[in-house]
């Protein structure tokens, strides 16, 4: 093993005073320029102008619905897994179609521990649930109102929201009126 000897810091270096420094006239200089120049700026006046977001964007989440209304979900649980924050609460119920075995009485998705990470949409196999509703500003006056509901997030027609964000997935989907021929 070979040691290698350091050498410590000397005189204003001990206390960081020259980099203090440096620090404070950079920010002394952008000041001034954008005092005196403030077309530069590289400002958007929120909430009256908005930037554009990209499609791949991860938005608010929607429950796809099949063609009768009913929820896509069949209730797996294979979202509440997948959620590192363990957002996602399920109740799961039998469902009146004798092709489908499950549905869900109750989902939840609490948007206060929502990380937006988007592992609930790639574990789902059926793509019963999108994330693709551009509205990123989620803000409330009350907890209870940030658990949003299976009702809340089946609220939106069945078009796709952001095109490009969800192409078709390479999945065969095996059973219930939502196969694909």
């Amino acid at each position: 093993m070979k040691v290698v000897e350091r050498t410590g810091a000397q005189g204003a270096e001990k206390f960081y005073l020259i980099a203090v420094v440096q620090g404070l006239f950079l920010t002394l200089g952008h000041v001034i320029k954008n005092l005196f120049n403030p077309k530069r700026m590289s400002v958007v006046f929120y909430p009256e102008q908005k930037k554009a977001l990209p499609p791949a964007t991860r938005g608010r989440h929607r429950l796809m619905k099949r063609e009768d209304g009913t929820p896509r979900c069949t209730a797996c649980m294979l979202c509440a897994t997948a959620c590192p924050a363990e957002c996602i609460h399920i109740k799961a119920e039998e469902s009146p179609d004798p092709n489908i075995e499950k549905r869900p009485e109750k989902f939840d998705i609490d948007m206060l521990r929502c990380v937006f990470c988007g592992f609930c949409v790639e574990a789902c196999p059926l793509d019963a649930i999108r994330m693709d509703i551009p509205d990123v500003t989620i803000a409330d006056y009350t907890r209870e109102s940030l658990v949003y509901s299976k009702e809340f997030l089946m609220n939106h027609d069945n078009k796709d929201v952001v095109t490009g964000y969800n192409p078709p997935r390479p999945v065969q989907l095996t059973h219930g009126p939502h196969a694909r021929p």
